[in-house]
């Protein structure tokens, strides 16, 4: 029966370390799990990051450069769209940002910290269990060794007690040999009694520290490791909501980035692009008149008797076949002048009027902006000179009045430049209806006989057979312009016929003289079209009228009026 008890125990007792065992592998294959998905969240967090980083700089590349031809053409609503599409991916990168951030902070270093509390439990339950074996282990063997004693005092007891009746039953020992064997026997059987009571409280310990064991310890830890191993699980599920909460977190602003590249889109304006085309590109000149017919045979038919009306007409055939030249002149290849001079001038007249104005006034601004660099470095000088002044030992003030006499230079010089370069541009801008009426028409007059006058020139440069050129002054036409000419154009335009309607497709201020406000979608009458300087001249009523600029209406010419005449 101690033999089997020995045996159970034994049994239990490697069960138990079999079941601890098992518990350990499984508690380590459960740590390295969630060490494996914080792996897996720490390469995704980089690969946010590295997406993020190569969306900025592929949104930075192709961002319009400063002072290039790209920031020219951003003005088009087509290049506008596609620079909102960059600005938004450059937001749709910082979402993925915040992406890879929250992910690190949130699932990474948390996670991290969690795993080594949990090994830190994880070591302290096993070490618990391991203790408690031990402990029972230690408390059987104090149990068998205290049974072992017991069992041989018991032995040897019996042993004495036979030897005392034997010694007591032979007559030919003497009493006093009896007498050392009976207190022999009581000896031992005392120390079997003695060795009995210590067996007895021995092993009652033992069932006591074996149902603790069984019943409380083990149970206990086991229980310890059990919710060790739920908060595990449980952890890496609310991790893995968390890993979903970070990218439903930023999808509303990606949505909104992704809305305003659908919105930057739908502003695409088909026509106002075209028409930025027009404006930027128009040249302002007359379309040419038909190319009159030269009649070579009249030389072949004359007769003597209409000699002199020949002569008469082969003096005007000269001047209109200038005059039909006159009418191709802009078209011609290369400005001949332009071409001996070999440079574009200085103020643009090889230009047509509305693109020399534009670079006129970009010449201004240039300037302007010169003169603001060198004003606010003059005004950083006079500071440091005073400051020279008032402290020498910081510096000499005489060196930098020297600064400041080359600085005042550089701004006369750079205003005489403004002044020549806004003469030119005054000169251009008469044409345009912040004039008067009356000015811009008699502006308008003489800058288109001086334009005939220049190209008679040309044409007659390059209709020269051998390149040659010289001026005769003999045959230039002769224009005189007559105060009672101009005092019918005066009187004229305050009954200028209707030539068609107008839609207002965008709304006009009109806050300059001569201009008239308008409301988009509003019906006018046209006037006079525009002439090439990119204005129209409309009229509300028969008290309201004014210039509007062409690309702010569509207009609707009646054909059969008078004066209705396209321009390019």
């Amino acid at each position: 029966m101690s033999t089997m008890s020995a045996m159970n125990f034994l049994r239990r007792s490697d069960l138990e370390k079999d079941q601890f065992d098992n518990l350990e592998k499984h508690t380590q294959w459960g740590i390295e799990v969630l060490e494996k998905y914080i792996k897996f969240v720490k390469e995704r967090a980089e690969i946010e990051s590295n997406y993020a980083k190569q969306l900025r700089n592929l949104s930075k590349k192709y961002q319009t450069k400063k002072n290039s031809k790209e920031e020219e053409e951003s003005k088009y609503t087509s290049c506008k769209a596609f620079q909102t599409t960059l600005n938004e991916m450059n937001d749709y990168a910082g979402q993925h940002e915040v992406i890879s951030e929250n992910m690190a902070s949130l699932i990474t270093v948390e996670l991290t910290r969690f795993v080594q509390e949990l090994k830190q439990e994880r070591k302290q339950h096993f070490h618990e269990g391991r203790k408690a074996q031990q402990h029972i282990e230690t408390c059987w063997k104090q149990l068998e060794a205290s049974k072992r004693r017991f069992e041989r005092d018991c032995k040897e007891g019996e042993r004495a007690q036979q030897y005392f009746e034997k010694m007591d039953a032979d007559i030919n020992v003497t009493k006093a040999d009896v007498e050392k064997a009976r207190q022999q026997a009581q000896i031992r059987h005392q120390m079997s009694d003695d060795s009995k009571g210590d067996y007895s409280s021995v092993l009652q310990k033992f069932n006591h520290e074996q149902h603790e064991h069984y019943f409380t310890h083990i149970p206990s830890i086991f229980q310890k490791l059990q919710d060790m191993e739920e908060k595990r699980i449980g952890r890496m599920g609310e991790s893995l909501k968390t890993y979903a909460d970070i990218d439903r977190q930023v999808v509303p602003i990606i949505g909104k980035c992704l809305d305003g590249i659908t919105k930057s889109a739908e502003s695409i304006s088909e026509k106002h692009d075209s028409q930025m085309v027009v404006e930027s590109f128009k040249s302002g000149f007359e379309p040419p008149g038909d190319i009159d017919f030269e009649d070579f045979t009249q030389s072949m038919k004359r007769t003597v008797s209409d000699t002199s009306l020949t002569k008469t007409d082969s003096k005007s055939d000269p001047k209109v076949s200038s005059k039909s030249r006159n009418k191709l002149w802009p078209f011609i290849k290369k400005n001949k002048l332009s071409l001996k001079l070999g440079s574009t001038p200085e103020d643009f007249s090889n230009l047509p009027p509305e693109q020399r104005r534009k670079k006129l006034q970009q010449k201004v601004d240039e300037l302007n902006k010169d003169i603001q660099k060198e004003i606010d470095q003059r005004d950083a000088l006079t500071k440091m000179r005073d400051v020279y002044t008032k402290n020498p030992q910081m510096g000499d003030a005489a060196s930098v009045g020297q600064k400041l006499v080359e600085i005042g230079n550089n701004i006369e010089k750079l205003r005489v430049e403004v002044h020549k370069f806004e003469g030119w541009l005054a000169e251009v801008e008469g044409r345009l209806p912040a004039r008067n009426d009356s000015s811009r028409r008699q502006s308008g007059l003489y800058d288109t006989q001086n334009i005939q006058t220049v190209n008679n020139c040309a044409q007659d440069r390059e209709s020269s057979p051998d390149g040659s050129y010289t001026e005769d002054h003999s045959q230039e036409p002769e224009v005189k312009v007559t105060p009672t000419e101009f005092d019918d154009d005066f009187d004229d335009e305050e009954s200028l016929p209707t030539i068609g309607t107008c839609k207002a497709i965008y709304p006009f201020d009109g806050e300059n003289e001569g201009t008239i406000s308008v409301a988009e979608g509003e019906i006018l009458n046209v006037i006079e079209e525009d002439k090439g300087d990119g204005w129209t001249r409309i009229r509300r009523n028969e008290e309201e009228e004014g210039y509007v600029p062409t690309s702010y209406i569509e207009v609707y010419l009646d054909k059969n009026a008078k004066g209705a005449m396209t321009y390019i």
